[in-house]
């Protein structure tokens, strides 16, 4: 799909009444593998982001990389993306200008928080926002500067942690009022605070469900019953694509060969097929082709 088409999708999925679940995509053939699962879309996570380049989720990140990354995934698969574009990489011109650069990068919404810079991850103590005032000011750059309607814009609000879950309802309603099409109250604690945040604001709210964070991992169904629109899966793939890295580095320097890891990995067959090699071939084979191995193979 095009951008723009990506984007009715999502607002459609929006307004369905169903639970739209993103799992975090932290390359672009995992985004095919979400797509070939057949989840409704894929969240691209700044947090991600940053670990793949070594960093903490600090708000080191540029836009560029980002917007980069962006294109990338959004590139190789017909689901919506979704981003994290942290607290818009500055004051609210740089704002607009993010939101016009993912845009172009085909990414179908993107979330902009209410924290200070250094921005800290959600689930983590010592966070602080800014002035509704000002998040709001973000909020309406966000909204004046997107060139295409569907465009979704989420605002993220810190405060439960800071304020209270009373303070942080407050803050959501001015942020839809600025424009929000969506709300993401990060670190929410039980269902009752996602009810309770779904009954007080006009525009579906996102849960986040990553690891090891403030929030129970709750269930689909859980969630669909609290009246959540939008559930990501931030870093679930990362940490399970980091764990088993980290068991077969220990294993080889044991062991002294992968071999033994051979059954737990993906075949050069499956991998050629995910990557769409065959169709590559097709594309046009007078120019040049290769053979597609078939079968379980070794890699």
């Amino acid at each position: 799909m095009t951008g723009t088409q990506s984007r009715i999708a999502l607002r459609e999925g929006l307004a369905s009444g169903r639970l739209l679940r993103f799992p975090g995509a932290f390359t672009p053939i995992t985004a095919k593998l979400i797509e070939e699962r057949g989840f409704e879309g894929v969240y691209i996570s700044g947090a991600v982001l940053a670990a793949e380049r070594g960093l903490p989720d600090i708000g080191l990140t540029t836009l560029t990389e980002v917007s980069e990354r962006g294109r990338d995934i959004s590139s190789v698969t017909n689901l919506p993306t979704f981003i994290d574009a942290d607290t818009g990489f500055g004051e609210p011109m740089n704002v607009a200008r993010t939101i016009q650069s993912l845009e172009a990068a085909g990414v179908a919404a993107c979330h902009l928080e209410d924290q200070v810079n250094p921005k800290r991850c959600g689930h983590l103590d010592g966070k602080s926002v800014v002035s509704t005032d000002e998040m709001v000011r973000r909020i309406r750059a966000a909204v004046g500067a997107r060139t295409d309607p569907n465009f979704v814009i989420c605002a993220r609000t810190d405060a439960r942690a800071i304020e209270g879950l009373d303070a942080a309802i407050d803050r959501a309603k001015a942020y839809v009022e600025a424009g929000a099409d969506l709300v993401f109250p990060e670190a929410l604690t039980d269902l009752h605070e996602f009810e309770t945040f779904r009954k007080a604001v006009d525009v579906p709210i996102l849960a986040n469900m990553t690891e090891f964070g403030k929030s129970e991992l709750f269930t689909t169904k859980q969630l669909a019953s609290a009246g959540v629109s939008l559930v990501i899966y931030p870093v679930t793939l990362l940490r399970i694509a980091l764990g088993a890295i980290e068991r077969a580095l220990d294993s080889i320097a044991t062991v002294g060969t992968q071999a033994h890891l051979v059954p737990d990995m993906q075949t050069r067959a499956r991998l050629y097929d995910v990557l769409g090699y065959a169709e590559y071939s097709r594309l046009d084979e007078s120019v040049f082709n290769f053979t597609i191995p078939t079968g379980q193979e070794k890699p």
